[in-house]
């Protein structure tokens, strides 16, 4: 491979990221729009997306699996086509059964994606860190122009317009990855894939002494980024009494800073090390966290903005760690296991956030993700020492 064709892989696996992030975070801006047009409660349409997410976390490992048999182009293909003409089923849904099958699908094909790319970047590109540092800033970088776009599209035209400008984005990156990227050679393409699923060997790879640590900080660290993605804006409007418009800005600032992050943190993991990459973003998360809650002011949540932001992308460091621990066999089953086990785990961080401020306040929500953070870097500094 020569630079200009490792480099458009980088791009258009990015693009193909953004494009899976963009089609699942469209929605949430014009929830109350479906809940009127629907008929349906807060609760009932929040127990589809909670599917959607579930269903993103539990495709990581099987995505692997696939990439082994078939090859890292054919399932990436899969995941942006599958994305793309889920949007436009959940757009048109005549009825709220078929919005709920849409919703857990579109997560189920966007979950093929991250696991298979970030395999294929590095079986692509020696500085992993950095090419997965810039991969992984596509999903921040559609946090930051998906809300809006959907919100500005569903006042004026609805819903279903707000949901379907997903297909948009993702046409033009399906035909260029397909247009632009070579077929990739499957790395088991006569294992049958049912030995692939038996349960002994998949408990053995995560409970390895150097995968455990990690998948340890990966769950408390994925656990506090879902919980801010999910509550940040309330927090700001219920605790430090900010505007719905403020707030909306706040955590437009809060994907910005993430979206560069996540690129210095993986160039930090190539040029440093992974551990030390991992524990300060682990550092910067735990002390912004708590700028949230006990920083003064406008200064309080500006330094929560720029240290959880940054703390927030440690996922270019951690990803990265995980492929150097794991045989270049294995990386395409067993790095999918790993996210899958990581992000299900954290996906319980909305309503660990949102129950803890029901339960005790949002000061003590926001403290215990603070706590996370700590607790993630005391891990770090303790494998690290071993």
């Amino acid at each position: 491979m020569n630079w200009r064709y490792r480099h458009t892989v980088l791009v258009l696996c990015m693009g193909a990221f953004f494009v899976t992030y963009f089609a699942r975070l469209a929605i949430s801006p014009v929830v109350p729009l479906i809940v009127a047009d629907l008929a349906v409660s807060n609760t009932v349409i929040g127990v589809a997306l909670s599917g959607m997410w579930l269903a993103y976390g539990l495709s990581q490992f099987p995505s692997g699996i696939l990439a082994d048999r078939f090859g890292e182009r054919r399932v990436i293909l899969l995941a942006v086509g599958g994305t793309t003409v889920m949007s436009v089923l959940l757009a048109f849904a005549p009825v709220f059964p078929v919005f709920v099958l849409a919703a857990v699908l579109l997560g189920l094909l966007a979950g093929l994606h991250y696991a298979v790319a970030t395999t294929l970047l590095s079986r692509t590109f020696s500085d992993v860190g950095t090419a997965v540092g810039i991969h992984t800033a596509g999903g921040p970088l559609a946090g930051l122009v998906a809300p809006t776009i959907a919100a500005w599209i569903g006042v004026r035209y609805g819903w279903r317009p707000a949901i379907a400008v997903s297909a948009i984005v993702g046409v033009p990156v399906l035909l260029a990855f397909a247009w632009r990227v070579r077929p990739t050679e499957p790395r088991r393409p006569d294992q049958r894939m049912r030995e692939r699923f038996r349960v002994g060997p998949l408990v053995e790879l995560v409970t390895r002494p150097e995968l455990l640590a990690p998948l340890l900080v990966a769950m408390a660290g994925t656990y506090v980024v879902q919980g801010l993605m999910s509550f940040l804006p309330t927090f700001l409007v219920e605790f430090r009494e900010y505007t719905t418009a403020t707030a909306g800005v706040v955590f437009s600032a809060f994907f910005l800073v993430r979206t560069g992050a996540q690129v210095v943190i993986g160039r930090l993991s190539d040029r440093l090390s992974r551990d030390a990459a991992i524990a300060l973003a682990m550092g910067a998360g735990c002390l912004g966290t708590i700028s949230f809650v006990a920083g003064p002011g406008a200064v309080g949540v500006a330094g929560g903005v720029l240290l959880a932001g940054f703390g927030s992308s440690f996922f270019s460091a951690i990803d990265s760690r995980f492929m150097d621990a794991l045989g270049d066999a294995e990386r395409g089953a067993g790095f999918g296991l790993v996210r899958t086990t990581y992000t299900v785990v954290g996906a319980a961080g909305s309503v660990g956030v949102g129950l803890a401020a029901d339960l005790f306040g949002w000061a003590i929500a926001v403290w215990i993700l603070a706590g996370l953070f700590g607790l993630a870097l005391l891990i770090v500094v303790i494998d690290h020492g071993r």
